[in-house]
């Protein structure tokens, strides 16, 4: 799937041995690329950094066009580049104060390091000035772009959450329904054992999607301020017992074979854990939204049949969290630079060219979910609908939408994560030592 900006493809990098230099996605390929819709003939000129490829690129580049023929005084130019030339480009431009004015980031821990070193232009004034632009998106997504209370990027795509995926036949011939709490989950993955299927599929070999189930579970038992202390430094923060009681239950799924005898050799850059549920050698896979354009290029008569069924990660009895709550890619975002020459030109693209009643139509049409308020009748009538309103209506709903960790975490401790929950899932560490050696990566004194 190289068409679309997609949490897997930052996840597959972000599991590597570089995730210091590779804190977001692997989106593009090819080396940078400008596109400037036609002459600017003296007009003010707002660079904007990408990383988008595909049906997404050709989107912005023909919603860049449409805003410059209309506003002859300002020339947007668009430029993208491979995610890693992208990242590492940036951080140069900002350190010699001379970045783009424009520039596409994740939110979370890498936006946080560049607004904290004075480099990203403060959103919150403009866009309480402006009600109708800052009620457009959707409330769940914005804290992955809020830091210390200000705003300082708009979101620019679809949404990715995580949740669960099942194989309905599955289901069907075993007499189950989706569970909706921790103990139903264990219940189901006792029943599937005994008939010698798979009952998770999880790729292993790739790490980061181990990711989701210690955010789920320290969510659902801890409630969101748990993963809070840690992004806040507190000391010993990983020793909560939110975070121990979590691992515990993830060990309890391994020794229950919930994941098999051989995930760790399973990759899902190949997407390895969709086939084993599409082929129905697994009957769950808890994994993001991204997957459904893997089941409908790779299966798509398992969509067509109504063999795909999805389902939230479930409650966990006695539990702080919302079992609404969610966990995965909230979107991306557009920040300004502080060192931006036209400030004023880039909110006026912001404005009118992000997310704009066209796009937001034809992303649709691509099978996203746009981070938008009222767009229910559009996803109604669009293909799959059924999938895309209960994406949307999930987001809307949430309690709180989690940024992934490694996204939300300084590079190292998030390099260190994945190495300790690959650990985890294998037994080689129990919980108490995951927590220990995860406080090492705090920095607060």
């Amino acid at each position: 799937m190289q068409a679309k900006v997609s949490r897997r493809t930052f996840l597959e990098v972000a599991g590597g041995t570089a995730l210091a230099t590779t804190l977001a996605g692997c989106f593009g390929v090819g080396g940078s690329q400008s596109t400037t819709g036609g002459s600017s003939n003296g007009s003010s000129t707002v660079t904007i950094w990408d990383i988008r490829t595909g049906d997404d690129q050709k989107l912005i580049k023909t919603i860049t066009d449409e805003f410059n023929a209309k506003h002859t005084d300002i020339h947007a130019v668009l430029n993208f580049f491979q995610n890693d030339p992208y990242k590492q480009k940036l951080q140069v431009a900002m350190g010699a104060h001379n970045p783009p004015d424009i520039f596409f980031g994740w939110g979370g821990g890498i936006l946080k390091s560049y607004v904290d070193a004075g480099d990203v232009y403060d959103l919150t004034a403009d866009l309480n000035a402006d009600p109708a632009w800052k009620d457009k998106f959707l409330p769940a997504v914005m804290p992955t772009a809020t830091i210390n209370g200000k705003i300082y990027g708009v979101p620019i795509n679809g949404t990715q959450p995580c949740l669960f995926f099942y194989n309905k036949d599955m289901f069907k011939q075993y007499n189950l329904s989706a569970p909706q709490t921790w103990n139903e989950l264990l219940q189901t993955v006792n029943t599937l054992k005994q008939k010698n299927v798979i009952p998770i599929a999880v790729a292993g070999s790739s790490k980061w999607t181990y990711l989701m189930y210690i955010e789920y579970l320290t969510d659902r038992i801890g409630g969101p301020g748990a993963f809070n202390a840690v992004a806040a430094n507190q000391k010993d923060a990983w020793s909560q017992d939110a975070f121990i009681k979590a691992n515990a239950a993830i060990q309890q799924l391994v020794s229950a074979g919930a994941f098999g005898t051989s995930f760790s050799s399973v990759s899902a850059d190949t997407n390895q854990d969709a086939a084993l549920l599409y082929t129905g050698k697994a009957a769950m896979m808890l994994q993001g939204t991204w997957n459904f354009p893997v089941f409908q290029t790779n299966s798509p008569n398992f969509i067509k049949q109504g063999k795909l069924g999805w389902f939230n990660f479930p409650a966990v009895d006695g539990g702080k969290g919302d079992p609404t709550n969610l966990s995965g890619g909230t979107c991306n975002y557009y920040s300004i630079s502080q060192a931006s020459k036209s400030p004023k030109n880039s909110l006026t693209y912001l404005k009118e060219a992000v997310l704009n009643d066209e796009e937001i139509k034809k992303m649709i049409n691509l099978g996203e979910v746009p981070v938008v308020k009222g767009i229910d009748a559009q996803l109604a009538s669009a293909p799959n609908s059924e999938w895309l309103q209960y994406v949307y209506q999930g987001v809307q709903k949430a309690g709180h939408f989690q940024l992934a960790w490694d996204q939300a975490l300084p590079p190292q401790a998030a390099s260190t994560l994945l190495t300790n929950l690959d650990q985890l899932f294998l037994k080689q560490v129990t919980p108490q030592q995951f927590s220990d050696n995860m406080n090492k990566t705090i920095t607060a004194s």
